[in-house]
């Protein structure tokens, strides 16, 4: 007996710009100092609870939020070491990422990394290819 087998290839849509951050700073403080230099209003959500441990305990992140109405946009600001463990594993050396969810052009993300970097207590800012991001299931919320 002959049995056809079809594959399903799964592949999850990153639709959103990454940005990681690296600061000395706690989280409260870097936000305060984006909103002030960049006229944001991120604004702290409830932590972000994700399964990244194989012992089902959930990790919390500290996140905020700001809605750009300009350009229709959601920001999260989301620290990427937890009460457990980091966000993104193969990315210890960052301290936050700024996910940019909604319509964001390239060029409008390249001008977000520039201002970023413009603010003296932000070490770097830089782009992140989401798809080369071994857990970015991790950013799925």
């Amino acid at each position: 007996m002959i049995l056809n087998r079809k594959f399903l290839k799964f592949e999850i849509d990153l639709d959103f710009v990454l940005i990681a951050v690296t600061t000395s700073l706690k989280d409260y403080r870097i936000c305060y100092l984006i909103n002030k230099y960049l006229n944001f209003n991120f604004v702290k959500n409830p932590d972000l609870v994700v399964d990244i441990n194989k012992n089902n305990e959930a990790c919390l992140f500290s996140i905020y939020h700001y809605f750009w109405s300009e350009t229709k946009t959601d920001l999260f600001f989301i620290a990427n070491k937890g009460s457990e463990g980091y966000l993104i594993p193969e990315m210890r050396n960052m301290d936050y990422f700024l996910l940019v969810k909604n319509y964001f052009s390239d060029n409008e993300a390249d001008m977000l990394v520039s201002a970023l970097n413009k603010i003296p207590e932000i070490i770097k800012a830089t782009k992140i290819d989401a798809k080369k991001i071994k857990s970015r299931e991790n950013l799925l919320f």
